[in-house]
């Protein structure tokens, strides 16, 4: 079966998945971690990408991000992949590749799915047992949305924005709404889109980013499509 051709849209914003091979580490340690945050947010100036969020783990990185141009996705990804790994090789004195091919991404409805996809982020330190509570991890934009520290490679989105008037009432909704979790069915759904590459949102939001795109957004129905006309008799 053909691979399905991954979607970049400009002015969208995207959730991103990038794994070691066979799911090895990626990190040996804090150094690792800072280059890779530098060459995210160097290059994301560079080829106009706004970057929402992230969370480092040790074998695989996730990121939330809006591109300003149609190539500028897959060009900041390839621009930090190679440069990291050739950090991660000379510095470990290895060779060979270090990623699981090509990154995943897809697209999300920001009204939807923003700020449950960023919570799920913030949590997945927790639910691997690196932390018991978020603002312990070092490697997540979740200090940031608190107001504990100030990220500057981070580009906060207008959801985000709206959580508040001023900056102690957006940090403390934001700090309720990593609290309150996200419902198993929306962190699945975040998953298998972004494993899958199927675009997550409302049929309205589907049917207006179809517009921009020849590739299908959602996975077909199984099974014969209806016909039209009278149903036959029982």
């Amino acid at each position: 079966m053909a691979r399905l051709a991954r979607l970049a849209l400009p002015n969208q914003l995207h959730y991103l998945l990038q794994r070691g091979h066979n799911r090895q580490p990626v990190f040996a340690d804090a150094t690792d971690r800072q280059m890779l945050l530098a060459l995210l947010g160097e290059n994301a100036r560079r080829f106009g990408v706004a970057l929402h969020a992230y969370v480092l783990m040790d074998d695989h990185f996730r990121l939330l991000a809006t591109p300003a141009g149609a190539d500028a996705l897959p060009q900041w990804m390839q621009a930090v992949g190679r440069r990291y790994v050739r950090h991660f090789n000379d510095r470990h004195g290895r060779s060979g590749t270090l990623w699981d091919g090509r990154y995943r991404a897809t697209i999300l409805q920001p009204e939807r799915y923003l700020l449950p996809c960023m919570a799920a982020m913030d949590l997945r330190p927790v639910r691997a047992g690196l932390v018991p509570e978020p603002r312990l991890y070092p490697w997540s934009s979740h200090a940031h949305y608190l107001g504990q520290a100030s990220d500057r490679i981070l580009t906060p989105p207008a959801p985000y924005w709206r959580l508040g008037n001023t900056p102690f009432e957006r940090e403390a909704a934001y700090a309720e709404r990593v609290h309150q979790g996200v419902a198993p069915a929306v962190e699945e759904a975040l998953d298998r889109a972004v494993e899958q590459g199927w675009v997550l949102g409302d049929p309205a939001f589907l049917a207006a980013l179809q517009q921009h795109t020849g590739r299908r957004l959602v996975k077909a129905t199984p099974g014969r499509p209806r016909r039209s006309g009278p149903s036959a008799p029982a």
